[in-house]
């Protein structure tokens, strides 16, 4: 149907910068000569489209058109607020204004409220908005970038292809072909930097679908933790896994049953309870921690220092 057709096409404008004509008609399989004529139909319903000519020409609309903001209900708007605040807190532009003075008409304003306020800094906040925004432009241009990233092992240094900033989990992370690698990787952001922008552009590979799900880059084999803990743990464990991830045993100790994705970060959690934990399984990490308690006994014992003639 034409008005489907022409909703599409306003839709995908709206999402990028220029678009040729053939390619709009290869998009809803019509002849060039029937997306002329959506063009001018898109034109007289008072959307302002800009045709270019020539090498790197297209067909965009005006920047300085602003969409009418009777098309969102208030719950819409203020989702999509809240939304750009969180991006604003890192990000060098604020997209919040911009938004609001396309919604905003000659005589009219809409604000933001205080409901829902989101905060995707961390406690690095300007060498984050440094590092997001140097990505951005990164990955706008097609460049290379190289950065000295931080892990397990040590430091290594890598050449990336950026595709994607990712969100995830409380922290951030870029999403790129690894070079070095010869494959895609995700790396977290707090432990990359020296960030270097090549010169040098690449052109962009199409992505394997499941290279873009991200959950797998979080998740192996699965390890099974069961642990008991005291009363007073039992906000962290809720904080951590939900109101019914543990049960009350009959000597008012809370039993938690918990798969994790790596050893390590199940080794890290248990650890930072200190003393407030009994592991039951697995061995390994029981083990883990007696040889911990046995490591920290030796170091609660000052070093023997010698002390100096004639004091």
């Amino acid at each position: 149907m034409k008005i489907d057709r022409l909703i599409g096409i306003i839709t995908i404008l709206l999402q990028k910068d220029k678009v040729t004509a053939p390619e709009l008609a290869r998009r809803f399989e019509v002849s060039r000569r029937t997306i002329n004529r959506d063009i001018e139909d898109i034109c007289k319903a008072g959307i302002p489209i800009v045709t270019t000519q020539g090498n790197g020409g297209g067909i965009s609309i005006s920047d300085s058109y602003k969409i009418d903001k009777t098309l969102f209900t208030h719950d819409e708007l203020q989702a999509v607020f809240s939304g750009l605040q969180g991006i604003d807190s890192v990000s060098g532009t604020s997209y919040l204004r911009k938004m609001t003075e396309k919604l905003s008409g000659k005589n009219s304003s809409i604000e933001a409220d205080d409901i829902i306020m989101i905060d995707l800094a961390s406690h690095y906040q300007n060498p984050l908005k440094e590092k997001i925004e140097l990505i951005k432009t990164a990955i706008q241009n097609n460049q290379h970038i190289s950065f000295l990233y931080y892990y397990k092992k040590g430091e290594t240094l890598r050449h990336i292809e950026p595709y994607r900033l990712v969100f995830r989990w409380s922290s951030w992370y870029v999403f790129g072909y690894c070079l070095d690698r010869k494959d895609y990787r995700l790396f977290k952001l707090n432990r990359l930097w020296n960030i270097t922008l090549s010169h040098d552009r690449f052109v962009p590979r199409e992505i394997p679908p499941h290279k873009l799900r991200f959950d797998d880059y979080f998740s192996t084999d699965t390890v099974h933790l069961k642990a008991l803990f005291p009363e007073s743990e039992k906000y962290r464990l809720i904080e951590e896994y939900g109101i019914d991830c543990c049960r009350i045993t009959d000597s008012g100790e809370l039993l938690l049953e918990q798969d994790f994705a790596s050893y390590d970060n199940m080794r890290e959690w248990i650890f930072s309870f200190g003393d407030k934990v009994t592991i039951l399984e697995p061995r390994k990490l029981y083990e883990d921690r007696r040889k911990q308690a046995q490591n920290i006994l030796k170091n609660t014992n000052p070093p023997n220092i010698q002390k100096k003639e004639g004091t």
